[in-house]
């Protein structure tokens, strides 16, 4: 009898403990770390001195090193799960949009942001982009439809984290503007790539919106 109900309880803990260990494994938890980075480098870009635009700097690499590893090793360990496919776009964006949004803001201590002027408008035409093809990707998600990364959406991102890389670094390097420079004209490319990919999401959106 008390053996039965050992067994019975073991089965049913079963689920949860599968939930548990996917959670908990290697490349979720790098993933969970990177967006729980990213207050930290929202708290570090809010106190613009050049030691912790480097400090921030060195954050945002380990972050971005993360971007690929829990890819990388998820495939390479073949743990691919549900939860990672959901967390790691949603960590991507996080992180994008809070950068922009305090590389666009403007603090007492640094009156002149990153990025201002005609440079807002890539900033914006990313974080639009990002809220719409998320509700794109809901709205296709309930039709059971799935719309692949592309080679040209990966260009995208390694662009926009490169552009805000060295706008980062830019801060830290006041006496440097050739990085200031390289930052801005790698936001513009992403823009550019956004405008591009953002439109094929479209297109299979409003395929679908038809049918």
């Amino acid at each position: 009898m008390g053996g039965g109900g050992i067994a019975s309880f073991d089965e049913a803990a079963k689920p949860y403990n599968a939930y548990c260990r996917t959670m908990l494994s290697l490349p979720n938890l790098l993933t969970l770390s990177r967006i729980l980075a990213v207050p930290l480098l929202v708290f570090l870009l809010w106190r613009p001195a050049p030691v912790d635009y480097a400090i921030t700097f060195v954050l945002y690499c380990i972050v971005g090193l993360t971007d690929y590893l829990d890819g990388y090793l998820a495939r390479a360990w073949g743990s691919i799960s549900r939860l990672g496919q959901f967390l790691d776009p949603i960590a991507d964006k996080i992180m994008v949009a809070a950068v922009i949004v305090m590389l666009i803001s403007s603090r007492k201590a640094n009156p002149v942001p990153e990025i201002a002027g005609l440079n807002l408008i890539p900033a914006l035409v990313i974080l639009l982009r990002e809220i719409i093809v998320s509700g794109l990707r809901e709205y296709l998600a309930g039709l059971q439809v799935s719309v692949p990364v592309s080679a040209l959406a990966k260009w995208k991102t390694t662009l926009q984290l490169v552009s805000l890389g060295a706008l980062i670094l830019a801060g830290a390097l006041p006496h440097q503007p050739w990085v200031h420079l390289a930052g801005l004209i790698c936001l513009w490319a992403a823009a550019a790539l956004t405008l591009i990919t953002g439109y094929d999401y479209l297109r299979v959106g409003l395929r679908h919106m038809e049918d």
